[in-house]
């Protein structure tokens, strides 16, 4: 071990620039990769921050993402009452996560996503009206971003867009780290008894809902291969992870281009360049920070650092899209790199479900909100922003831009 665990600093590490991650990920990547940390409750864990060990780790399932194995890390009091739920298939290891991820794979293909596109398209365009009339100043998460994010999950889902605020409020509680446990407990019961209560109704004619809760119940459900206490977990996971991740990612892409004027005009004046700086807005925010909180089923060589049995494990994806050794000159945004091997939807089993939703939705916004709105730019000075530390997702409080 590079330190005893008394000496361990404690984790999460604080960031000296908003945008970039804590700078001891650097000092680490450059002396071996890994070192040890220490939760909030004093136990120890690894935390592993080169690319190659990161995708080893997350490829790799002898390291387990169920938080009820002993010795799994906890970020706080507030997570740990949250990872006390009963678990989506996020948290499962094979055969379980296989068996429910299946059930949904369908829902996110490509093909499907793609018949969403003149949908959202035209969602953004009224959007923006809306933007547009209400003057100079405008918060663009809280009036862009998520309403746009959370409306197009709900539609998907087949819950009601009109208690998106609902929604969008207790997501944010169930996600806070550095709040009492009550909070986020108290947020995940609303929500889940909220996610029940849409499925019950459904339940009464399903077949008159064409959407995937709907699905759901006639493909799953009826027949016994998911109980209703299933399906309401996964709505639940799907509503949130659906709205609160795209909304984040796009203000803070927003940000990055106006923060980087040359790379907004590139952007502007050649438009083949779109999915590719996709990719980057991907790779240089990695906005699920504290993604790739593992424990060893057994003991692992990774990278000649023996990980043994039990032992606490984070993959950080933050880090490992900031490695040099993958990624020239990586703190530095350039939406002319070719960054696609990122592992900003975390590699493996475990990778994202919905990241055909997510591209979607990114690339109807950046390849609209620049022509709509040119001489869009930041209401305030940069310094004045304010970011969501304490928090799963990582983001702005608030983006306000005058139009």
């Amino acid at each position: 071990m590079s330190v005893t665990p008394s000496e361990a600093p404690e984790f999460p590490l604080p960031r000296t620039c908003p945008l970039d991650p804590p700078e001891l990920y650097k000092s680490v990547r450059a002396s071996g990769g890994r070192h040890l940390v220490k939760m909030w409750d004093g136990k120890p864990s690894w935390i592993f921050t080169r690319y190659d060990d990161v995708r080893a780790i997350l490829g790799d399932n002898r390291f387990t993402t169920v938080p009820g194995t002993p010795g799994y890390p906890m970020l706080s009091a507030a997570r740990e009452a949250v990872l006390q739920l009963p678990p989506a298939f996020i948290r499962m290891d094979p055969p379980d996560h296989t068996r429910l991820r299946r059930m949904f794979t369908r829902e996110f293909m490509v093909k499907r996503i793609e018949a969403m596109r003149p949908k959202i398209a035209r969602l953004i365009d009224d959007l923006y009206d809306k933007l547009a009339a209400k003057g100079q100043t405008v918060d663009l998460l809280s009036e862009f971003t998520l309403p746009m994010t959370s409306t197009v999950i709900a539609e998907l889902l087949g819950i009601p867009p009109a208690d998106r605020e609902f929604f969008q409020e207790q997501s944010q509680r169930k996600l806070m780290l550095d709040v009492s446990p009550d909070v986020p407990r108290e947020a995940s019961a609303k929500l889940l008894g909220y996610c029940e209560a849409v499925i019950r109704e459904k339940e009464r004619d399903p077949e008159a809902h064409d959407d995937l809760l709907g699905r759901l119940i006639i493909e799953q459900i009826r027949p016994g291969h998911m109980t209703r206490e299933e399906a309401v977990i996964h709505a639940d996971l799907l509503t949130l992870a659906g709205h609160e991740t795209t909304a984040n990612q796009i203000a803070l892409g927003t940000l990055n281009f106006l923060q980087n004027p040359d790379q907004k005009q590139k952007l502007v004046d050649d438009p083949s360049l779109l999915k590719g700086a996709i990719e980057e807005i991907l790779r240089y925010n990695s906005i699920v920070q504290f993604n790739g909180a593992r424990v060893a089923l057994e003991d692992v060589d990774v990278n000649g650092q023996i990980v043994r049995k039990g032992e606490a494990v984070f993959a950080l994806i933050l880090a490992a899209n900031r490695d040099p050794e993958i990624f020239d000159d990586p703190d530095r945004f350039d939406i002319t790199r070719k960054a696609d091997n990122h592992v900003a939807f975390s590699y493996g089993v475990h990778q994202c479900l919905g990241q055909p939703l997510a591209r979607l939705e990114m690339e109807l916004v950046f390849s609209t909100i620049f022509t709509r709105f040119p001489d869009l730019r930041l209401a305030v000075p940069a310094e004045q922003i304010r970011f969501n530390e304490h928090h799963m997702v990582y983001g702005v409080k608030e983006l306000p831009v005058d139009l």
